[in-house]
């Protein structure tokens, strides 16, 4: 028998009042096909304007360099303030300088940080930097939080979209937000324990968007350049894709904030805004494929499948 749970007045009212704040919210949707031809997101992307794009923040900009190239991470402090705030403590400790990479699961995740994180007689040690954090698995839902709204629906929440330029989620009756785990998507890894967590483990997502991590793992941020570096790696054949053999490990060159890398040394990006009538154009691209080769229209897209474009810019002289 399914028994109807009843909310206390105060927490009816702040359920209203959160399905109120979602519906006050501005929305930015896709474009109406029937408004204009449709487009490619080529075409949708030759005609943008420079304030449709914003250039990475150094401050919030990390680069993890390997023999192999640099990939360079976007992240969000707006949905994991104090992870954020803490992997730039350890980078700035220099704490990955001479770690490793030292897990690639097929069609999952490729890990880095500390393999002797468990030996406490082994283990790196840290300066300023924190050991364990409380969880950042989702924010509350508040006005000044950007929301441009997926026009089609989601399995795994009630509404996906994207805020602040990365894939995200919410729920209207709970009145949070949240992160979702698309390809490129970086997390904290944790123990059993939800503040077990602090970003000196490191993990991307490289395989089939993992939905069902939403909301049991903090999302920091999002590689934007270099995904081809982690993607590609050879796969551990350890459970869960460890490397077996210390020298299967990827070595970590470094892991800096932008911002203390020399002007001349960083990585010029700009990444398209996900708040503008471009981007609900490049949606609809996505939703709808123009191109000759598509012989049936989806009609729909799910939040993981629309790709956010990244491009290079002048570098800043010094």
């Amino acid at each position: 028998m399914i028994r109807q749970r009843f909310l206390p007045f105060s927490s009816r009212r702040r359920a209203i009042a959160a399905v109120c704040l979602v519906a006050a919210m501005p929305i930015v949707r896709a474009e109406d096909p029937k408004a204009a031809p449709p487009r490619t997101m080529v075409e949708v992307l030759a005609a943008s304007v420079p304030s449709d794009w914003r250039p990475l923040d150094p401050e919030t900009t990390l680069y993890l360099d390997l023999a192999l190239g640099r990939v360079v991470i976007d992240l969000a402090p707006s949905f994991a303030p104090a992870h954020v705030a803490n992997v730039k403590a350890l980078a700035r400790e220099g704490f990955f300088d001479g770690l490793s990479i030292h897990r690639a699961q097929d069609n999952y995740v490729v890990q880095w940080g500390d393999p002797d994180a468990d030996d406490a007689d082994k283990r790196r040690s840290m300066r300023q930097a924190k050991r364990s954090l409380p969880a950042e698995f989702d924010r509350a839902l508040t006005p000044d939080l950007p929301f441009t709204r997926l026009p089609d629906g989601d399995v795994y929440a009630p509404d996906t979209g994207w805020s602040t330029g990365f894939p995200a989620a919410r729920d209207g009756k709970s009145g949070r937000a949240w992160l979702t785990h698309c390809y490129g998507m970086v997390g904290a890894g944790r123990d059993n324990a939800a503040d077990s967590g602090s970003g000196a483990d490191l993990y991307v997502v490289i395989g089939h968007a993992p939905r069902h991590l939403d909301r049991n793992v903090t999302l920091l941020g999002r590689v934007v350049q270099g995904m081809e570096l982690l993607a590609t790696l050879p796969r551990g054949t350890a459970a869960l894709g460890f490397y077996e053999k210390a020298e299967q490990r990827v070595p970590i060159h470094a892991l800096r904030v932008a911002s203390d890398v020399p002007v001349s040394e960083r990585t010029p990006l700009e990444v398209l805004r996900t708040d503008t009538a471009t981007f609900a154009a490049l949606v609809e691209s996505r939703r709808n494929r123009p191109e000759e080769w598509f012989k049936h229209l989806a009609g729909r897209i799910e939040v993981c499948n629309v790709p956010i474009a990244v491009r290079a810019i002048a570098p800043i002289q010094p």
